[in-house]
């Protein structure tokens, strides 16, 4: 099992008058190769859930394994090493550092790892390829449309071949032809084996995943399979765009 999930909760104040229950008692497995979504409006516990499942933030109750490992109370620097190994991030924001190109900017998480010069320049190369930039590595962000930057967000978080490719409203700000470029993106990395995390706001982009974990109020309301069918509407209609 890739990730998995004890009994999960977050309380931020927790004892206070403030106190805020963010999660409660969340309970997922998901495996190698899946494709969720983690549906949910703003104020649900989504975010929430997001980080904690990207070992940006650790629970207050329950364990949470990844690969095999507890990661659910560990220093912050060992935390840190984890998500670097284990988890590619696609970010509404794109994330991109103005004054690098976009080969530079795919490989930088690399040099983070303490990987080879050679080795991270044709990873990255690999990466801007299989995304489409290939002709485009030596420009920076700013000469590139939004499309272009998310694609190389992409490109930065598939390079080490990570277990998991967390993706946060990666069509946020993107008009809807990008958009739909990005989802059929993330679709084509899950048909060669990468586990794609959704996380969104947005009912119809969540159908474009195999399973949809709903959260409200903190809770975990639902976890249903996409049927195939109904999916391949929503892809039809995603490419269509």
């Amino acid at each position: 099992m890739l990730i998995e999930l004890n009994r999960i909760s977050k309380i931020y104040n927790e004892g206070q008058e403030s106190e805020v229950r963010a999660l409660q008692d969340i309970s997922l497995q998901i495996d190698h190769g899946e494709f969720t979504a983690i549906l949910g409006q703003s104020g649900s516990g989504k975010s929430t859930l997001m980080n904690i499942l990207g070992c940006l933030d650790i629970p207050t109750y329950g364990e949470y394994w990844l690969e095999g490992e507890n990661v659910s109370n560990i220093p912050p620097r060992r935390l840190s090493a984890i998500r670097n190994r284990n988890i590619g991030f696609i970010f509404q924001g794109f994330n991109l550092i103005p004054a690098l190109t976009a080969l530079e900017n795919v490989e930088l998480p690399l040099i983070y790892r303490g990987m080879p010069a050679g080795q991270r320049r044709q990873l990255s190369l690999d990466a801007l390829e299989e995304v489409g930039l290939g002709q485009r590595i030596h420009h920076r962000p700013n000469q590139l449309s939004g499309g272009q930057q998310q694609r190389v967000a992409i490109a930065r978080a598939i390079a080490a071949r990570p277990p998991v490719i967390m993706a946060d409203e990666p069509t946020g700000n993107l008009d809807t032809h990008a958009g739909a470029e990005v989802m059929l993106k993330l679709c084509g990395l899950n048909d060669n084996g990468a586990t794609v995390l959704l996380i969104t706001h947005d009912m119809q982009l969540a159908h474009v995943a195999k399973r949809i974990v709903r959260i409200q109020d903190g809770h975990m309301t639902a976890d249903e399979i996409i049927p195939q069918e109904e999916r391949d509407q929503v892809l039809k209609e995603v490419a269509s765009q």
